[in-house]
């Protein structure tokens, strides 16, 4: 009986850590197949607006405030509050403009598969064959 309850509660861990994982997703057509930290927030940051094929990076975001979007930010290190400032900036001195916020993770997908140069994030349940997965974010507890 002691097994079996460790084993439960294993298996409930196990299941409870996969809920908050984040996919980091880009357009098949891409050049890269994974990102580090520090180039993904370059990416949204605007830093990096172009990828090595010369390609323009085209990055989106979620308007929901939700779990998804906390635990990316949450990585990231800054707050989603800060970026928007920083991308203000750009846009007023005519730099660049900020991405594009989307009203849920389907509709990101789907703009994601559709536009080249594209870069996102969404649920890691997610994705399908239409985009390809840079990297995975761990929710932190």
């Amino acid at each position: 009986m002691k097994y079996l309850i460790l084993t439960i509660l294993c298996v409930a861990a196990g299941a409870n850590g996969a809920l908050g994982q984040v996919a980091v997703i880009a357009h098949k057509s891409v050049p890269v197949d994974s990102v580090s930290k520090s180039e993904l927030l370059d990416l949204y940051t605007g830093e990096t607006s172009i990828w090595r094929d010369g390609d323009p990076v085209v990055v989106f975001d979620l308007k929901e405030n939700g779990k998804t979007r906390k635990t990316f930010y949450k990585f990231l290190g800054m707050a989603s509050s800060r970026i928007k400032s920083i991308w203000l900036i750009k846009m007023l001195s005519g730099e660049a403009d900020p991405p594009e916020s989307l009203k849920s993770e389907e509709e990101l997908l789907r703009k994601i598969s559709t536009t080249q140069g594209a870069i996102g994030f969404l649920d890691r349940s997610k994705p399908d064959g239409t985009v390809k997965i840079l990297m995975t974010i761990q929710e932190e507890s």
